[in-house]
């Protein structure tokens, strides 16, 4: 018989990488939440209009990198390949414009792009996701990048450099882009065949492109955060004085381009020298028109997302067990009963289940790490495993005085 396999460029998560994945959600869960940001689930799937207009015709994800098909009543739905659209299609949906302003929420879960796999990026991820909906203010932008940056601190990633810039308005972005395709039709013959192909349709797309007649080209193309309004730029100028009154370290990146066109004002993107050339973490950015875009009121918004496999990539080497506090050798009504009662009082204990003999059970407990071993026969004893000392309990009570329960 044929041995099955994960789908190729997704990724089975066994232990003690999912205790690890769990660890970051609940640092994410802690440092979201102090800052108000409650949690909020939407569907794997969505219609595709959802991410077709508010992630872009023309971004490389709706055009190459969606996972897209018919359900059984011809409807076009799509795997979700971000979370933004689909937090701002509920946002519209459940009228979460009459909440108080801004709401703030985040998530984490699977996504999905096809896209070729590589250290770190799987066609199905994880990322951890947080949104305020509901306000301009530039404090926003400013707490999104810190609450990001704890994040990984705390995640042990390591060190992470923040490239920060701003895109203006679509207004501003559309006169950019007139300029821009001049530029470069001017050189086309200079540019890579993906670049030329796409010019009449994300020319900023040029800015990620690996050729390096395109990056010699690109390096003297003019910039747009030199040609943003006076009002974005005073916005930008205020997202700038909150991260240096928190003194946080960034790099004024013009040529960042994030790979979504609801972008507008505020880009920011994490970088880590241990990720080699492929060096983003993850990244947000400011979207004032997507809530509109997507049949709602005029509503400003600012976000981040960070992919877990990332942050973990960034981070290094997983401990290989962190052990169990007490295993129960023996078996039986007595044992089960013990277990739980060590369960109950905040011990991570695990009991005989396989049919070993007393030997085979000692060695199990061993293998498993545990701090102490309850050894039920005719009396209880409470073995230390660090010292090999042994000593008999004679109530269940005594075990849990003796085993820290």
């Amino acid at each position: 018989m044929k041995k099955l396999q994960a789908p190729r460029g997704t990724q089975d998560v066994l232990p003690p990488y999912g205790r690890r994945r769990l660890e970051v959600l609940e640092i994410a869960d802690e440092v979201l939440g102090r800052a108000g940001y409650e949690p909020i689930e939407t569907p794997v799937f969505e219609d595709t209009e959802v991410f077709a207009r508010g992630v872009g015709e023309s971004t490389d994800i709706v055009q190459k990198e969606m996972f897209t098909f018919e359900d059984k009543a011809g409807r076009s739905l799509t795997l979700r390949p971000e979370a933004t659209a689909g937090i701002c299609r509920a946002y519209v949906e459940h009228g979460m414009h009459k909440l108080p302003q801004p709401v703030k929420v985040w998530y984490a879960g699977p996504f999905f792009r096809h896209e070729a796999p590589q250290a770190g990026r799987y066609r199905q991820f994880t990322q951890i996701d947080a949104e305020a909906i509901g306000s301009d203010d530039p404090s926003l932008d400013a707490e999104l990048i810190l609450l990001l940056a704890e994040i990984y601190e705390r995640a042990g990633t390591g060190p992470a450099h923040l490239h920060l810039s701003s895109l203006g308005t679509p207004e501003t972005r559309a006169g950019y882009i007139e300029e821009l395709t001049a530029f470069l039709r001017a050189r086309e013959g200079e540019l890579s065949e993906e670049v030329r192909a796409r010019l009449g349709q994300n020319p900023l797309r040029a800015f990620d492109a690996d050729d390096p007649g395109t990056q010699a080209v690109m390096a003297e193309a003019p910039r747009l955060i030199d040609r943003i309004s006076a009002e974005d730029a005073e916005h930008f100028e205020e997202v700038r004085a909150l991260l240096d009154s928190a003194g946080i370290a960034y790099e004024i990146d013009s040529t960042l381009v994030r790979g979504l066109d609801y972008y507008t004002r505020t880009v920011f993107e994490f970088v880590s020298e241990r990720l080699g050339a492929q060096a983003a973490l993850g990244g947000g950015g400011r979207y004032d028109g997507l809530v509109e875009e997507l049949g709602g009121p005029p509503t400003p918004g600012v976000g981040f997302a960070a992919g877990i496999e990332r942050m973990l990539l960034a981070a290094g080497q997983v401990d290989a067990d962190r052990g169990i506090d007490v295993f129960v050798a023996g078996s039986g009504r007595d044992a089960f009963v013990l277990v739980g009662q060590l369960r109950q009082s905040g011990l991570r204990a695990q009991m005989e289940q396989a049919g070993r003999s007393l030997k085979g059970q000692l060695k199990q407990a061993d293998r498993l790490g545990a701090r102490w071993t309850v050894i039920l026969g005719d009396a209880i004893e409470v073995k230390d495993m660090d010292t090999g000392n042994q000593q008999r309990a004679g109530s269940v009570d005594e075990v849990l005085g003796m085993v820290g329960g």
